[in-house]
């Protein structure tokens, strides 16, 4: 399937290594130069600002989506091509999921890993098809790979379903794999195929 539109979650800071950044700043440059919409969670602040204000640049299109809690603080990026101000996180994250095709997670921290994983999880659900993805700087994400072989290992995911999480080192591989839905099983094993997304 072609990728119109993929949501990136990442830090709201910056993080220890100058990587993260770059990293932030390639992403969204190659999805806008892909042609590819950017949906992320409306900051300025940190990863986040990286990715709006490259694919920006770039002359991609980009639409935040940002609780009014955070709106209301001033962390708004004021020159996105769209934005959506949410009453909670609950519907940022819906909002999210429904404007995206595939989903990918840079570097950041606990808010980082709380919406890649939902996504994760929807899809091990069949509530959608959509593939997740974790863009692995400098071994940033290999703590993850080991926990998904872990948790496959001992049985909580079926080997099966963890092709809907793919960690790559490189972005246009990792667009590549995103691009194609899962083939997969859902967690209670009907086919993902029969579940429109």
């Amino acid at each position: 399937m072609a990728l119109s539109a993929v949501a990136v979650f990442c830090g709201s800071g910056f993080g220890a290594s100058a990587a993260y950044a770059q990293a932030a700043r390639l992403t969204g440059r190659t999805l806008a130069e892909r042609g590819i919409d950017v949906v992320y969670g409306g900051g300025h602040v940190g990863l986040m600002g990286v990715v709006a204000d490259a694919a920006l640049e770039a002359g991609g299109r980009v639409v935040g989506v940002i609780p009014r809690q955070l709106h209301d603080r001033e962390l708004t990026h004021r020159g996105v091509t769209e934005l959506h101000v949410v009453e909670s996180m609950h519907e940022r994250k819906q909002i999210m999921a429904d404007l995206s095709d595939a989903f990918i997670a840079l570097p950041g921290g606990a808010g980082t890993l709380e919406e890649i994983a939902e996504q994760w999880t929807w899809a091990q659900l069949t509530i959608h098809t959509k593939p997740c993805g974790f863009l692995d700087v400098e071994g940033f994400w290999q703590p993850m790979q080991a926990m998904v072989d872990t948790m496959v290992d001992q049985g909580f995911v079926r080997s099966e379903q963890s092709g809907i999480v793919t960690i790559r080192e490189n972005l246009d591989d990792l667009l590549d794999v995103l691009s194609q839905p899962p083939s997969s099983t859902d967690k209670w094993g009907g086919p993902t195929e029969s579940v429109q997304p």
